[in-house]
């Protein structure tokens, strides 16, 4: 990944696991900090685990095209697929289009098995140049 991650995913507890490809896993562990409900996890920060994968997602992207750009999130989706338990969660954003003004990203998270995501999140974001 080309920067640290922001106070926010830290705050969290959001940490690099590995990376696929360069695209980066990233997860946090079940504490009192993204807790909801009595043993579930709660549904903002599982959205806010989708949106840091997604945005890294995309940071991977911009960097193996050279590009530096400013971010800006103008709509994020998510669904919810079933109830975060009281262990590690995983997710990672994929590009679906990353043009020279819009990019639309898709996340999914999941915890011990990642063909059973317990939440999908899709991203559209608007890219102006770093000056």
């Amino acid at each position: 990944m080309s920067s640290p991650l922001p106070p926010y995913a830290q705050a969290l507890g959001i940490a690099l696991d590995h990376d696929e490809d360069g695209v980066p896993i990233l997860y946090f562990d079940y504490s009192d900090r993204v807790a909801g409900r009595p043993g579930f996890l709660h549904g903002g920060a599982m959205s806010g685990l989708m949106e840091m994968a997604a945005i890294a997602a995309l940071r991977h992207e911009l960097d193996r095209r050279g590009e530096s750009m400013k971010l800006k999130p103008v709509n994020v989706q998510v669904e919810f697929m079933r109830g975060g338990t009281q262990q590690r969660t995983f997710a990672m954003g994929t590009v679906t289009r990353a043009g020279r003004r819009v990019a639309l990203v898709n996340a999914e998270a999941w915890q011990d098995d990642r063909s059973k995501p317990i939440a999908l999140a899709q991203m559209k974001l608007l890219l102006s140049p770093d000056e």
